[in-house]
């Protein structure tokens, strides 16, 4: 995960971090634009205007709906989905499986999915299922029925059209998407948008179609999963830590940054307890580079934290590399809050903002586990951390609702402020601030130390440095690997189970994953695709 980043910021305008850290990740580009700007607007004491935060949640929004929807269809539906037996399916009882989860099911009758089926099987008999080539159809550990699975990959190719809506929801408010270019440290640039009506009206009818595709496809294809699944949701399978950190995102008012409440509550529940939830302190966070390919071996805040390659290679064994956890073996640093191992994302949020008794997220919790017939304890497993990103979609797409009419009566009361005049000179001194945001993909963190009007340090903490992380310098290991403890193979050369778990956190690792046994040997190559929202 290392990208040089942190030091080609050193020496540089703070003000220009937020544009220089979207290419952090070729994707995640949005959400690290919006981390860094806090970062500098807190070291400034900088607040922005109302039209500026509402301006920021509706884009960070449309970021996540795309996001968390690609995730599930285009990334990690086909974990869950065996797409060759859709071609044994009968159309009709398609249908009628759509109409049993949802009464207005998107895009459904036995034509649809009988065209579906018809294209999947003009792939089959060339011979090429060109993206669907490089897969497990067939393993056992897939458990829908035929027509259950003909469902799900029509809303498989649906979910390509909310993807480009989505990207016009931010382009609209962003300038282009990706690397948006309207947001700056004080507030936003964007003010002829949100002047015109056609414009915020275009935003709205986007946002509708895809809220409706949340509720008629999304929400029914999880419970559908969930129900077939429901072993393995029952059983705990892929729980890992079951330790939370949420950094708290979306503000809800116009508090000085930090202050405000918001639409994620902020906090850490440890062992799964939810009748505890304990305070957040930014200052508890720290990374660990014992087992990292950075110099020394230090426990180190951000403010504090070194970003000094130090790579020594995996151990090899008759040329085979292998792992060597004693040893130094991974690009990513081990985050750790107040000496705990923790998990971020959805699931984090959910749970935090479950124990916090947040009535929002209880409600709509509460109403899918009923929905599904599952217990609350469901929420641990590789099954409830899909249905989590689920859940916060919907309270994302509705919470947007709410902020683009106070947008749309602000707008034509006259106020189009959305900027903070500040004196650069004045508050860039010697100055440092954190960013905090709940991305995509769980809490992102971007700390800044300024000397004279220029960075003398930064570090970004991000979800999958959380998650992926390698054992600290106590042998604990991170979310993922402790997530796979207890995960079953039907068949240990094709490790659908292991895939199924690992994407569930929506893993930004848009390189080659290698999958080798005790002895260094390599099952399979794989393409883990990212979506986006924080590496």
């Amino acid at each position: 995960m290392f990208r040089g980043v942190e030091l080609i910021l050193n020496g540089r305008d703070p003000r220009d971090a937020g544009m220089l850290t979207q290419r952090i990740c070729g994707v995640c580009t949005g959400v690290h634009y919006q981390a860094s700007i806090r970062a500098v607007e807190n070291a400034f004491g900088v607040t922005v205007p109302k039209n500026a935060r509402l301006v920021r949640n509706l884009l960070q929004g449309s970021i996540l709906l795309r996001d968390h929807v690609v995730h599930f269809y285009q990334l990690h539906a086909l974990d869950w989905v065996d797409l060759l037996s859709a071609l044994q399916a009968d159309p009709k009882k398609a249908a009628d499986v759509a109409r049993e989860y949802s009464n207005d099911p998107w895009n459904s009758g036995e034509s649809l999915y009988r065209a579906v089926q018809a294209k999947l099987a003009n792939f089959a008999k060339a011979g090429s299922l060109g993206i669907f080539g490089n897969a497990y159809w067939g393993n056992p550990a897939y458990l829908l029925s035929p027509e259950e699975n003909l469902v799900a990959v029509s809303h498989y190719l649906d979910a390509l059209t909310v993807q480009r809506n989505t990207g016009k929801m931010a382009a609209i408010f962003g300038a282009k998407d990706p690397h948006s270019q309207s947001t700056v440290v004080g507030g936003v640039t964007c003010v002829q948008d949100i002047e015109n009506p056609e414009r915020l009206g275009l935003f709205g009818s986007l946002l509708a179609e895809t809220s409706r595709f949340v509720e008629t496809a999304y929400l029914p294809d999880v419970l559908m999963v969930g129900k077939a699944y429901s072993q393995e949701a029952l059983a705990g399978v892929g729980a890992g830590l079951r330790s939370y950190l949420a950094y708290g995102g979306y503000e809800l008012d116009d508090t000085p940054l930090y202050g405000a409440k918001t639409l994620f509550p902020k906090g850490l529940v440890l062992g799964g307890d939810l009748s505890t939830v304990h305070p957040f302190d930014q200052a508890k966070v720290a990374e660990d580079v014992t087992h990292s390919w950075y110099q020394g071996n230090a426990t180190l805040h951000p403010y504090k934290g070194v970003t000094e390659p130090h790579y020594t290679g995996l151990n090899r064994n008759n040329g085979v590399a292998y792992l060597k956890t004693d040893e130094k073996y991974s690009w990513l640093k081990s985050p750790v809050y107040d000496d705990n191992r923790v998990e971020v994302g959805p699931l984090a949020r959910m749970i935090v903002g479950y124990a916090s008794g947040d009535t929002n997220i209880r409600s709509n919790v509460d109403a899918v586990l009923a929905a599904a017939g599952f217990p609350i304890n469901v929420l641990f497993s590789t099954v409830g951390r899909t249905a989590a990103r689920m859940i916060e979609t919907r309270i994302v797409a509705e919470a947007m609702k709410g902020w683009l009419a106070e947008l749309q009566e602000n707008v034509a009361g006259g106020d189009v402020a959305t900027w903070t005049p500040f004196d650069f000179r004045q508050v860039s001194a010697d100055a440092q601030g954190y960013g905090l945001w709940e991305a995509n993909r769980g809490s992102l963190g971007h700390w800044v130390r300024i000397k004279d009007g220029k960075i003398v340090n930064y570090q970004a903490v991000v979800p999958t440095t959380w998650n992926a992380s390698p054992r600290d310098g106590k042998g604990r290991v991170g979310a993922y690997e402790s997530a796979l403890k207890g995960v079953r193979l039907d068949k240990p050369d094709q490790p659908l189970e292991i895939l199924r778990t690992v994407h569930s956190f929506d893993p930004c690792l848009a390189c080659a994953v290698h999958v080798v046994d005790a002895r260094g040997r390599e099952i399979g190559t794989y393409q883990v695709q990212p979506s986006g929202g924080g590496r």
